[in-house]
């Protein structure tokens, strides 16, 4: 049972105390960006799974121990059992730090323990948080790889940082992700939205995938939706607390693809 918002969880306390100072306007609303997980996790036994110790991952030498171990040990993708329904996801070779941080904690059960803990309607969807994480693991992060061409289109897959101001190398999070959502908008809507040119290639991106283009370049987007945008969509309207937190948990479970 989830406590009420009068006793919230440790990590429901720091999203209320580590709001960021960058906020995106989308639909005439201002939407808050995905914010890290700052939350220490409890000790437990690693499971007995190929690849770097977790807690030998530093922001140091996080790209090379993962690089090798993506390189010997990789996959296509990925899909999130959660009790919406599934996500299938393909994760981009050109992001190969992202994608093999994310299937190394994968596979070493770190997102089974975990849940979709904020949940914007209209803007994103972001896991990797948990209450009761168990398995033990160094607080690192990752260089960023952030590619013109990966667009915050919907159904994009990212990974949550701190805001340039506290992290000027915009270095990512280790562990949360977030999923796009976003509403289709006009070239008018998209070029505002991204304060920046967009090719005709960009608009027709967001005219008829929709998307959050104010997000492009300041995030690494790592992969993509293949199927289950109805799932994201159904996280994107579960009830949640002050926190942003959904009232019932959405909890992950990852399957890797070959």
């Amino acid at each position: 049972m989830l406590p009420t918002s009068s006793a919230a969880p440790p990590l429901r306390t720091l999203f209320r105390t580590m709001t960021l100072t960058a906020a995106w306007t989308l639909a005439a609303c201002n939407r808050q960006q995905p914010v890290e997980e700052t939350a220490a996790p409890v000790a437990s036994a690693e499971k007995p799974v190929p690849g770097p110790a977790l807690l030998a991952l530093a922001d140091s030498n996080a790209a090379e121990l993962l690089l090798p171990y993506g390189r010997q040990y990789p996959a296509s993708g990925v899909v999130l059992h959660t009790r919406l329904g599934d996500i299938t996801v393909k994760l981009y070779d050109d992001t190969p730090i992202h994608k093999a941080n994310f299937l190394l904690l994968a596979r070493r059960g770190v997102f089974d323990e975990t849940v979709f803990n904020r949940v914007v309607k209209g803007f994103a969807v972001q896991g990797g948080a948990s209450d009761h994480r168990t398995i033990r693991m160094n607080r690192y992060r990752l260089p960023p790889e952030i590619k013109p061409h990966h667009l915050h289109r919907r159904g994009a897959l990212g990974m949550a940082r701190y805001d340039d101001e506290q992290n000027p190398g915009q270095l990512s999070s280790s562990t949360d992700f977030y999923f796009v959502l976003g509403e289709k908008l006009s070239a008018d809507q998209s070029k505002a939205m991204a304060g920046r040119p967009l090719t005709a290639a960009q608009q027709r991106v967001y005219a008829t995938v929709g998307g959050v283009p104010s997000l492009d370049g300041k995030y690494t987007v790592f992969g993509e939706v293949t199927d289950g945008l109805d799932v994201i969509e159904r996280i994107g309207n579960e009830p949640v607390d002050a926190y942003k937190w959904p009232l019932a948990d959405v909890s992950i479970k990852v399957e890797i693809l070959p």
